[in-house]
């Protein structure tokens, strides 16, 4: 209790609030733009805090991470480009519900959602971080094999009717994994003499090409055909009313608690998670609900942004 008191003291300050501020702000600006991470971000602010108290330097390096893990939503709904590797699942759902005519709606249950998803995590954290970490400590490869292949397998519970599709979707994703340097042996592996090839291919520039340049492309062979103009709802749309959570609470809930399990083990993203809350929350919905997902799913939205904020 006497760590919590001195942890409030800090935070409550008013430092501790401007640089959470501040440092939400950064992220969420950092995280909105494809290509650019929290992790860029950190690696650049971090030699201007090494003359700041680490405490204070530590709240304003975990405000802009969380700010850039919440900020990839922004253009994953917008523009169908996900901002970071976390909102991939939310591009799917929060694009064509931005299409429909409702942009806020779907950044506020991200929003909020991401939010909700934090909390829960961060209770978490400080009531049973030791017992956590020491069995975090304790899993082996087999254990993350094993975890990697649940998320591949779910790929399959998503992708709906075609199952087939799913696998195939699933094979190029192993298989862009794999040119780059052999981890177990250090050999060079599938890079068929191109230098470019020895870093391996990063989860971000792929998923970059596969949905913004997809979609760029998109928008240029209709670049002469009239623009249609998509009637957007009210702006306080934006906000949870109360049916909202009494409809979401099952599934924030539970999405949060997957996040917030996945983001216990070491070297798991935030992707896993959303990607596991996502597959959760579809396999569990009714079949009205189940159809709308990837067209506008409220409730894929929640279970992906709950989840993969809880796993910071």
């Amino acid at each position: 209790m006497e760590s919590i008191q001195a942890a409030a003291s800090y935070i409550l300050s008013v430092q501790g609030i401007a640089l959470i501020v501040l440092g939400t702000v950064l992220g969420i600006t950092m995280g909105a733009i494809p290509g650019l991470t929290g992790a860029m971000l950190i690696a650049l602010t971090l030699p201007l805090t090494f003359s700041m108290d680490p405490i204070f330097a530590f709240i304003l390096l975990i405000s802009m991470y969380v700010g850039a893990v919440s900020g990839g939503l922004i253009t994953a709904t917008l523009l169908r480009m996900p901002g970071t590797p976390a909102s991939i699942m939310t591009t799917m759902d929060g694009f064509p519900m931005a299409r429909s005519g409702k942009p806020g709606r779907a950044l506020g249950l991200g929003i909020t959602a991401s939010f909700v998803g934090g909390m829960i995590s961060w209770v978490f954290l400080i009531t049973l971080s030791a017992p956590i970490a020491r069995y975090s400590t304790k899993l082996g490869p087999f254990d993350f094999f094993s975890l990697v292949l649940l998320a591949l397998v779910l790929i399959a519970s998503i992708g709906g009717k075609s199952l087939s599709r799913s696998f195939f979707s699933a094979s190029l994703g192993v298989l862009a994994s794999l040119p780059g340097i052999d981890k177990a042996t250090g050999n060079l592996r599938l890079t068929f003499g191109y230098e470019e090839l020895n870093g391996g291919l990063k989860l971000l520039p792929v998923l970059i090409g596969m949905f913004a340049i997809s979609q760029i492309i998109s928008d240029i062979s209709r670049i002469n055909e009239k623009i249609t103009v998509i009637p957007v709802n009210r702006a306080r749309e934006i906000f949870f009313k109360l049916r909202d959570w009494k409809r979401q609470a099952v599934n924030l809930i539970r999405s949060s608690l997957i996040g917030t399990w996945i983001g216990i083990l070491p070297g798991v993203g935030a992707n896993i998670g959303s990607v596991t809350a996502y597959s959760a929350a579809r396999s569990v919905a009714s079949p009205e609900e189940r159809e709308k997902f990837g067209k506008g799913s409220e409730v894929a939205i929640v279970a992906s942004e709950s989840a993969n904020n809880a796993t910071v």
